[in-house]
């Protein structure tokens, strides 16, 4: 007897499943008034209700042979809080009912939630370990629209979607479902069945906090609020370390290849490893920052980290959650602020991810000139619907705040600005006003760097944007994207190209050197040699650099000197620092044995001697984006390519004096115009024979000559080594 069961309904739920699980499982009231409950348990030979006491109560009835069982009582039965003992074939266990439980998400959640405005949403969607109506579990929750129904599954209940059908919250879209007793580390995924009730792929949870280690799939759950904090002195000083007039050098990092362990088959370093080696190597280098390429989750290693499958989850690959906020922490107490890679332009289609998610292009476009990369293949967010745009702007919040990552550098802004970006014509759709602009994407960044700068945490966020897209790093009240920071593209391919040219060819380059400093305070610039430009045949560093081993080596430091001297906050990707001779390769370690060559181990000695005089010269970052702190002494010296220029800081009498040589030429007795009459030291000089150089023309007792020269007051007679740069400071009594 199914009482009140419609039998259509039972076949639904033995075999595929039923959309309004708490309508016909748990205890209800029949309309005959009699009290019963109902239960799906395919796999148990026999089920027995308990009450709180642990007493038994009954044994339920099996009504269908698909598993449903059922348990009657009177018309003057109450109801009661119960457990069921299930017997299985070799075992029996006792667990609550998940269809006794009333909503955990309350209406006001669901509206803010289905209003894309609850920037919390993490803390909501997902799946959390609680306390429900005084018993312990995990409330899932997920927002699948379209769905005509959907469940958890996972090894506790052998993976078997009928068993814990997810309740529907209205027409919010939102499903959700706590499960009594399960515990942290319980592996799930969700199976949803699309409208027209054909199965989808097993889908990890999109807010996800943990998952397996690739190639397993599958969501865990995880507690990501028990980590005790120790960086509460970096937080709270925190305000200064990301302003524009700070020192900022940042040291890029792919954690997968920096370094392996060579005894133990090559494997990748653990994070809390890179906490123990990592961080001390960073502090030792001087670097202010240290920027890793995406940490989120992404099942291709390949991808470096740039196909992100699992937004909200630091990948698995190197520990879990608490070990990332152990790494992070290791920076903080050593001063060093953390920046993520984060990639909100894409995402892959991976069966288990975002992709086609109920059955319906619910976080892409379904248009594919709107909702697909051709450039990756991969797919492109709708920035337009709100759900989605809640769902990456809680993301980069989630970062910012869960993490106490510092700043986020915002991945491939270009693709997302433009809809005809890679796209030929007829392969692109026009906004409502027949343009090429992303009006969404707009919106969206501008939503996320206002949210972000509104905390007024010190955070800080930076755009990798390769066109002249005006007012990057400009407020959004302004007309700006709001970003904190931009990369300077332009800069980097135009000094790449320059050092790439044999010296007798470089008069003929020389604008590639000073074309920079026309839009140079245009924007907030960050001057970066990323990992774009030791991939995909490019080769390394020292190999851009011509000439024999000597003069690539002194090349390189020059143009790491004139890059530290040059306005703009400063980034290296690692195995730069030394000059690594190989492309950077993802999947194995730096060439960390070259460290044992004078030349390698001189480049990296002048980094770190670079980043100490850079963090104590105020003149070289105080005034990076104001021409104020900026002025050309001579740039027009092509024939023997020797750039020189001035750096200030915020007072006028605050100021150093960079020149770079570029040809191997000695440049004796240099005449140079300074702006004061007095007496000068230099305090860098790449050609110094600790880094490799000659050490031979490094300049004593430097004084004004009391003569006008490059229309500055006075003027100086300097020794330029070459192939070098060289950075002068006035000496005052």
């Amino acid at each position: 007897m199914l009482n009140n069961l419609d039998a259509k309904i039972a076949d639904m739920l033995v075999t595929t499943g039923y959309g309004d699980p708490f309508s016909v499982l748990g205890m209800h009231r029949g309309q005959d008034g009699t009290l019963f409950i109902r239960t799906l348990q395919p796999q148990a030979k026999n089920v027995h209700v308990i009450n709180e006491k642990g007493e038994h109560v009954v044994q339920m009835e099996k009504v269908h042979p698909g598993g449903i069982f059922q348990a009657e009582f009177g018309p003057e039965a109450v109801f009661f809080r119960y457990r069921f003992v299930i017997d299985m074939l070799y075992e029996s266990y006792i667990t609550d009912d998940a269809y006794q439980f009333m909503p955990v998400l309350g209406d006001q959640d669901i509206y803010y939630l289905s209003e894309g405005s609850h920037l919390n949403m993490y803390d909501k969607l997902g799946a959390h370990l609680i306390e429900h109506q005084g018993t312990k579990g995990v409330c899932f929750a997920v927002w699948a629209p379209n769905a005509k129904r959907v469940s958890v599954v996972g090894n506790f209940n052998t993976w078997d979607g009928r068993r814990h059908l997810m309740r529907p919250r209205g027409s919010s879209g939102i499903w959700e479902l706590f499960i009594p007793d399960l515990k942290e580390g319980e592996v799930y995924k969700y199976e949803l069945l699309d409208k027209d009730g054909s199965l989808l792929p097993l889908k990890a949870d999109p807010i996800g906090f943990f998952a397996e280690v690739r190639p397993a799939t599958a969501s865990i759950v995880y507690d990501i609020h028990k980590y005790q904090w120790q960086d509460n002195a970096y937080i709270d000083a925190r305000r200064n370390k990301n302003k524009l007039e700070a020192p900022v050098a940042i040291y890029e990092v792919h954690l997968g290849s920096w370094r392996r362990k060579p005894e133990e088959d090559f494997r990748m370093l653990t994070y809390r490893e890179l906490a123990d080696e990592l961080v001390p190597y960073v502090k030792e280098m001087g670097y202010t920052h240290v920027e890793f390429l995406p940490v989120a989750e992404h099942p291709f290693d390949g991808s470096w980290g740039y196909q992100v499958i699992g937004m909200y989850a630091p990948t698995s690959r190197f520990g879990t959650p608490d070990d990332f906020k152990y790494l992070v922490d290791a920076f903080h107490k050593e001063d060093i602020g953390v920046i993520v890679d984060w990639v909100p332009g894409h995402f892959p289609k991976d069966s288990h991810g975002l992709a086609n998610f109920d059955g319906t292009a619910l976080y892409e476009h379904e248009d594919p000139r709107r909702g697909e990369h051709k450039e990756w293949g991969t797919k492109i967010y709708n920035f337009g619907r709100n759900e989605v745009n809640n769902f990456l702007v809680s993301n980069a919040l989630f970062w910012l705040k869960e993490y106490h990552i510092d700043g986020l550098r915002v991945d491939a802004v270009a693709s997302m600005l433009y809809l005809d970006y890679d796209r030929e014509d007829g392969e692109w759709i026009p906004n409502q006003y027949g343009g090429r602009e992303n009006i969404e994407a707009i919106s969206f960044l501008r939503r996320v760097n206002e949210l972000a700068f509104g905390e007024d945490k010190g955070f800080t966020t930076i755009a990798e944007e390769s066109t002249a897209w005006p007012m990057v790093s400009r407020p959004s009240y302004l007309g700006g994207l709001g970003f904190g920071y931009k990369w300077n593209m332009g800069w980097m391919h135009d000094t790449l190209e320059y050092m790439s040219k044999d010296p007798i060819y470089r008069r003929y380059e020389h604008d590639k050197m000073t074309f920079g400093l026309i839009y140079a305070f245009n924007e907030n610039f960050v001057l970066p040699l990323s990992h774009d430009e030791v991939v995909h045949m490019k080769g390394s560093m020292i190999g851009k650099m011509p000439g024999d081993k000597w003069q690539k080596f002194a090349n390189l430091r020059a143009y790491y000197g004139f890059m530290y001297g040059h306005p703009g906050k400063k980034l290296l990707f690692m195995g730069g620092e030394f000059a690594q001779d190989r492309e950077w390769a993802f999947a194995e370690s730096l060439s960390w044995h070259l460290l044992k060559d004078k030349y390698h181990k001189g480049v990296q000695t002048m980094i770190k001697d670079l980043n100490a005089l850079y963090k104590k010269t105020p003149a070289l970052y105080q005034v990076d984006f104001e021409t104020k702190g900026f002025e050309w002494i001579n740039m027009n010296d092509r024939d023997a390519s020797v750039f020189s220029f001035i750096r200030y800081g915020k007072s006028p009498k605050d100021f150093v004096i960079v020149i770079s040589n570029f040809t191997p030429v000695v440049r004796e007795k240099y005449l140079l115009g300074v702006p004061e009459d007095c007496q000068y030291e230099e305090i860098f000089n790449s050609d110094k024979e600790i880094y490799g150089g000659s050490g031979q023309w490094e300049n004593q007792n430097l004084k004004g000559l009391g003569k006008p020269w490059d229309f500055k007051k006075s003027s100086l007679k300097v020794n330029i080594p070459p192939l070098a740069t060289i950075i002068l400071a006035p000496k005052r009594k």
